[in-house]
């Protein structure tokens, strides 16, 4: 019986992954070369933004010398003044509510820190929806590691066969998978190229099936495989 539901945050719950990447993919049309969006879907989308240089990138890749620092600051206030008008992705809001009425407890588990999603909780009125949040401080190792979603666990009190994540990376996947859960892959525009095929099911958006129907679907699969 599912007592439990997990969420990354980026790209599940407020898509703030799309800005950042049109952001730096516009700073790097400006310079005649496109933006490596597949070294962006392996290192970065799920684990930290630490794993790839873009500004560092741009400057091999194009044999010029920049001002990394302020490469990087022009993207951070780009993507910042961006995501500041950013609501919550479809369905997220009525997938809450229905988890709410359900009785099942709610948790994030992001690799971003918590200075950052907690930001972003605010602005969506979202800070006190969730019985735990679990972020980069809180366990040993990001994703695809499976700390995150073992902490959230922990912290709901709930063994992974009685929880459901929700992800939109493969490394939030494999991840999950890593940690014995059900894993509900759900896209954003960044993530659409990536492969999926390690998620028990695929939604379009979040507003693609309500909550009963989603967890009935779920059920008739039997228990999670491994990753």
């Amino acid at each position: 019986m599912i007592k439990a539901l997990l969420f990354d945050f980026d790209g599940i719950i407020m898509d703030t992954e799309s800005p950042e990447v049109l952001v730096w993919q516009e700073i790097f049309a400006g310079q005649g070369v496109d933006f490596p969006l597949d070294i962006w879907l392996r290192d970065v989308v799920g684990a930290t933004v630490t794993n790839f240089n873009p500004a560092a990138y741009l400057a091999a890749a194009t044999g010029r010398t920049f001002d990394l620092a302020e490469l990087h600051e022009q993207a951070r206030l780009s993507r910042l003044e961006a995501q500041s008008r950013l609501t919550a992705l479809p369905g997220v809001l009525d997938i809450l509510a229905a988890a709410k009425q359900q009785g099942l407890k709610l948790a994030i588990a992001s690799s971003s820190p918590h200075l950052w999603v907690d930001r972003y909780l605010r602005q969506l009125g979202l800070n006190e929806t969730f019985n735990a949040v679990i972020c980069r401080e809180d366990a040993p190792s990001v994703k695809p590691a499976p700390d995150l979603f073992l902490a959230a666990l922990s912290a709901l009190e709930v063994s992974a066969a009685e929880a459901v994540v929700f992800e939109d990376s493969p490394n939030g996947i494999l991840a999950a998978k890593r940690a014995g859960l059900r894993v509900v892959a759900v896209p954003n525009p960044v993530t659409k190229p990536a492969d999926f095929s390690r998620a028990d099911m695929v939604l379009g958006s979040l507003a693609d099936l309500a909550l009963e129907e989603l967890l009935e679907k779920l059920a008739h699969q039997g228990p999670p495989g491994d990753c």
